[in-house]
């Protein structure tokens, strides 16, 4: 994950992928853009995002195809977007004071315990899987979203998975 300099303080901000740049739209500079969140508000008016050294300011945006056509702010031409085809946009996580929202970045690092405390592995990575996303542990486990009852108050994750699911990676 990147790390970027925040304009008004000099606290490093991590920065969260939030999509890419797929290619040029037309001729005048729109680009098509498709965001790995459900986070829209992403490519509203005004967004400010990071494309590798760049930062891209949104100045218009509309759906297009579960995907966005995008105007940035400086990107003039088929030319212009052409050279900002392929990246990726990374932007700084919303501020959220709600602790019952569980966002990725806040996962990943996590233990993993279940509600005996038995300690499983740190959470690596979530994968994204039609049925129900899924903690990558450490460990090689891989652990469906659903089944995390809650984050305890010292931080760690606590799922209650059906018996024998870890022991199925045990006998690897």
């Amino acid at each position: 994950m990147a790390t970027s300099r925040s304009s008004s303080s000099t606290d490093e901000v991590t920065l969260l992928e939030v999509g890419r740049i797929d290619k040029p739209h037309g001729v005048r500079g729109d680009v098509v853009v498709s965001l790995i969140t459900t986070e829209t508000s992403r490519v509203a008016v005004g967004s400010v995002l990071q494309a590798g050294d760049r930062e891209l300011v949104v100045v218009a945006s509309r759906p297009h195809q579960h995907r966005f056509v995008v105007t940035f702010e400086g990107v003039y031409g088929r030319e212009g977007a052409e050279a900002i085809a392929g990246r990726v946009l990374r932007a700084e996580p919303f501020d959220d004071d709600d602790p019952e929202d569980l966002w990725v970045h806040h996962l990943i690092g996590s233990a993993v315990i279940e509600p005996d405390g038995t300690e499983r592995g740190r959470v690596e990575s979530v994968q994204d899987n039609p049925a129900s996303d899924l903690l990558v542990l450490d460990t090689g486990a891989l652990v469906p979203l659903r089944f995390l009852v809650e984050r305890d108050s010292l931080g760690r994750l606590v799922v209650d998975v059906p018996a024998g699911l870890f022991e199925l990676l045990d006998d690897d």
